[in-house]
């Protein structure tokens, strides 16, 4: 009786441990699938934009993209620096003509052209040029500030036709590219003797990402362009219409 019970407990064991191994084996293989699945799923994750562009612009080759690129960078750089003086230029011209109206009528002259010496702004400046010379009479003042608004134009505008000589020049260097990319990719075909789509689409795929890419440039720094000629016409009005202004209250100081 005894033995029969110790066989028993031994089978009833042993089964136990059967049953806890499969347990643990079937966990172990759930969980390899799981961390495979999640592993290929990573794997097929798009990459990211900055990992996609580095990726393309490798791929166009560092030669025409490399080119194109330096457009960009000293397009952006003449870009932000010119947006950054004219937004140091802008000036409030119906205070500057106020203030120098005020002046005028308090202290005089001298007052008026410290209180111009004092703003910043080329409106500011060509007040100061026509008072400087308001002593030689008005039509002098006026030729003074006539010529003196073209000084101030010419620095508002100042490299600005560099940023649209690199807005004409990254799109061409992109076809110059994509140009000479096609004769290599024909010249494979020659020189294989046979027309397989394998052989010529990379060389046609290169070509076309410096394509794509000196059209992206062009477009970053048009739209740059717009904005800083829209800026200095926007300036230039002002001086305009602030220079009669003063024009007519020298006019009037006068009589």
């Amino acid at each position: 009786m005894r033995k029969l019970l110790f066989a028993l407990t031994v089978v009833g064991m042993m089964s136990t441990f059967t049953v806890q191994a499969a347990t643990i084996n079937t966990v172990n293989v759930v969980t390899t699938s799981i961390v495979q699945d999640t592993d290929a799923d990573a794997a097929e994750a798009p990459a990211g934009f900055t990992q996609e562009l580095k990726k393309r612009f490798i791929e166009g080759g560092p030669g025409f993209m490399g080119i194109v690129l330096i457009c960009l960078i000293l397009g952006l750089a003449i870009a932000i620096e010119r947006i950054i003086y004219l937004n140091l230029a802008t000036t409030n011209t119906k205070k500057l003509t106020q203030g120098v109206e005020d002046a005028l009528s308090s202290g005089g002259v001298d007052a008026a052209k410290e209180y111009c010496r004092n703003t910043k702004g080329p409106v500011a400046s060509i007040f100061y040029q026509g008072l400087d010379r308001m002593n030689e009479g008005v039509e002098s003042a006026e030729k003074a500030v006539v010529a003196y608004g073209g000084v101030q134009m010419g620095q508002l505008e100042k490299n600005v036709s560099w940023i649209s000589l690199f807005i004409a020049l990254a799109p061409m260097l992109g076809f110059m590219g994509t140009v000479i990319g096609m004769i290599q990719a024909f010249d494979k075909i020659e020189a294989a003797g046979d027309m397989q789509p394998s052989l010529v689409a990379g060389g046609i795929k290169v070509a076309l990402l410096t394509t794509v890419f000196g059209l992206i440039v062009a477009i970053i720094l048009q739209v740059f362009y717009n904005y800083i000629v829209a800026k200095i016409d926007s300036i230039v009005n002002d001086m305009e219409d602030a220079s009669i202004t003063l024009i007519d209250i020298l006019v009037a100081q006068k009589k």
